[in-house]
């Protein structure tokens, strides 16, 4: 493997979406990815009874009974442990979710975790999944098929933003430090390999460097330069152990001409040097 595959949705399926439910005992089908891989795509899991888990950016997430969880492109994973679980699986592609939606599950500046669901809105899930599963296998040549479908979709996507927005406590992102700490994680994740100064971050935000790392002090514990290392530094760990590019080629992938500064930037992160972690990792 040359790099991390990059599995698409158009693939599988011409209408964004794919939909399925696993039971309890269940195996992968051939054609489902095992090993690590991104998606072009998102992805939720609600996890009805049993027990699930999944490694997401090497950390590994468990899911207990009315579990709701969410994958966002890009992000590297393996498929979900589900053997021992029963649950509902959707892969949406982005045009189906609306800005707003697209903002709660992409703003987070760390990990996201389960959602847990009372039985009032399992009930809600379950009937709206349903719904979208009995339309989504309907005959396609109705003239509302693809609106009708749309408008449950996007139902579903409304409803699990609501509950994360929930979960990660949306008034604090409405305050002026959270929403400039929102748009410094966007741009982060996507300039981090092209920028790495965080003064040129501050004034693309057109804040000061001082006042952006006072705020995302204040609503994350950590300086603008700690972000930007923990995302370039993930993406090297990815790299290092999802694919055979060397730390010459990984270097130059996330913008760095010095191949040997970035093995020292890498060591002094993660203790140890390319290499040993891509040694370590795999075995």
């Amino acid at each position: 493997m040359k790099d991390i595959p990059v599995h698409q949705l158009l693939e599988r399926t011409s209408s964004g979406l794919d939909i399925s439910y696993f039971a309890f005992g269940d195996q992968p089908k051939e054609k489902e990815p095992l090993g690590a891989h991104r998606d072009d795509h998102y992805l939720f899991f609600l996890v009805e009874k049993g027990t699930a888990s999944l490694m997401i950016d090497f950390h590994e997430v468990r899911f207990q009974e009315r579990s709701l969880y969410y994958i966002l492109p890009g992000q590297v994973h393996h498929r979900i442990r589900n053997e021992v679980a029963g649950g509902w699986f959707v892969a949406l592609d982005a045009q189906h979710i609306p800005p707003g939606y697209r903002a709660v599950f992409e703003n987070q500046l760390v990990l996201q975790q389960p959602c847990q669901l009372s039985d009032c809105e399992m009930n809600q899930y379950q009937q709206v999944l349903h719904l979208i599963n009995e339309k989504h296998a309907e005959n396609t040549q109705n003239p509302f098929y693809a609106p009708i479908l749309q408008s449950l979709v996007q139902s579903f996507a409304g409803m699990v933003a609501a509950n994360f927005s929930k979960v990660h406590n949306p008034e604090k992102q409405l305050s002026r430090p959270g929403q400039i700490s929102l748009m410094f994680k966007k741009l982060l994740l996507e300039q981090v390999r092209i920028i790495k100064s965080p003064s040129a971050y501050a004034a693309l935000l057109n804040v000061s460097e001082s006042y952006l790392n006072e705020v995302l002090k204040k609503t994350t514990g950590f300086p603008v330069s700690y972000w930007i290392t923990q995302e370039v530094m993930l993406e090297a760990k990815r790299l290092l152990f999802y694919s055979d590019l060397n730390v010459k080629e990984i270097a130059h992938t996330l913008g760095y001409d010095d191949h040997t500064y970035f093995s020292r930037l890498f060591k002094k992160s993660a203790t140890i040097t390319p290499l040993e972690f891509r040694d370590r990792s795999r075995k």
